[in-house]
């Protein structure tokens, strides 16, 4: 049950683990992108915390620790994490190796256990943010606390449900939160793990443009050699860090081996990482780019007219179907249609990938004005 904030007897450890602006030192202003945390991704033990939070200090590779206490697996025959045996291990990182320390929560005894331990930061998992009920406990466990909190994306495409969950830290009174971007359960396979869908952080960034956002590469890709790649999609899109796990010896972790990488991988992914400015100090190179912004305008203001032209005529083709009693779909048009324009598109230097999403789109708007129109009556 969530704690009673106004239980005096829980206040002791929460103010102890207060840990004051930690988030200042993560994402400051006087903080060069991007902040990195690594580590395990399961606190195995405690020889295996030490070595890779020492490793990954080394040369200041990293500004926090991540390890997994508790294990959310989706079998119960899967290694559930090692509990609370962990956290005096990850006590030691942060008294000896000098890093603030992060750890998955769900549950409020599970945050009263890291409060109690000292944990600096504690994130929300992902298939914890996609129940509000849980979500709210552990914000009312957390009330009078001052410990940053990391939220995950939920596992399903759901950005009001991620931003629920800050909004109910919020009201608790917890003001260092962060987003993490971890990718969604995919509906079909794909090369990841998780599908980035970045489209969705772009609008997490939107609608939080003061809240910090990282990427999860290593939950996105599944799979390590997609990593690099992902984590400078990341930098592209102008996040503001990676999360990233990281392992002494990856082929025998204990938990997601094939994501994990070594600390002197993280270092040569990091090295190769090209860190993109949000401005450009050049006055002719901002002219050249308003001036092609400009010319794009005028091209969406065309694309926009031609669109609605074409709609027009789909109103016409409704009008005659209603009139003869024809179903809106006709499969062979639609296929022999996406085929000779995707074939179109493929020779004017056009995605395939891209035309297929755009015709879907058109078709299905067109099938859907068609259905209103043929079913409304005269």
């Amino acid at each position: 049950m969530p704690t009673d904030p106004t239980d005096t007897s829980h206040n002791s450890p929460k103010m102890l683990s207060q840990s004051g602006p930690v988030l200042e030192s993560l994402f400051g202003p006087n903080k060069h992108r991007p902040t990195i945390i690594a580590g395990p991704c399961s606190a195995e033990t405690e020889e295996q915390v030490m070595t890779t939070a020492i490793a990954l200090a080394a040369g200041g590779t990293i500004d926090a620790f991540r390890a997994g206490v508790w294990k959310p697996r989706t079998r119960p025959s899967s290694f559930e994490g090692v509990g609370t045996v962990a956290l005096p291990w990850l006590q030691r990182v942060q008294d000896e190796v000098g890093i603030p320390v992060a750890v998955e929560v769900a549950s409020p005894a599970q945050v009263e256990a890291c409060l109690k331990a000292g944990i600096k930061i504690v994130w929300i998992g992902a298939r914890t943010t996609v129940n509000p009920f849980y979500v709210q406990e552990i914000a009312q466990s957390l009330m009078g606390t001052d410990i940053p909190v990391l939220v995950k994306n939920p596992v399903n495409p759901d950005l009001a449900l991620w931003l629920g969950a800050i909004e109910r830290l919020q009201q608790a009174g917890i003001k260092q939160i962060v987003g993490i971007h971890r990718g969604f359960t995919p509906y079909e396979p794909t090369q990841y793990r998780n599908s980035p869908l970045w489209a969705i952080a772009i609008k997490f960034k939107q609608a939080l443009p003061n809240i910090p956002l990282i990427g999860d590469p290593s939950h996105i890709a599944g799979r390590r050699h997609l990593l690099n790649d992902l984590a400078q999609t990341a930098m592209d899109l102008h996040l503001d860090g990676l999360m990233i796990e990281t392992h002494p010896d990856p082929d025998h972790a204990w938990s997601d081996a094939a994501q994990q990488i070594t600390p002197a991988k993280l270092r040569t992914l990091l090295a190769g990482l090209n860190v993109r400015q949000a401005t450009c100090p050049d006055t002719d190179a901002i002219q050249l780019l308003e001036d092609l912004r400009q010319r794009i305008d005028q091209v969406d203001e065309q694309i926009l007219n031609t669109f609605a032209e074409r709609m027009r005529i789909v109103r016409q083709i409704a009008s005659i179907k209603k009139q003869h009693n024809i179903t809106p779909l006709q499969l062979t048009r639609w296929s022999e249609l996406l085929d000779s324009r995707t074939q179109k598109g493929i020779e004017l230097g056009l995605s395939p990938t891209l035309l297929q999403k755009l015709y879907e789109l058109i078709h299905t708007e067109s099938l859907a004005l068609q259905h209103q129109l043929i079913n409304t009556p005269e």
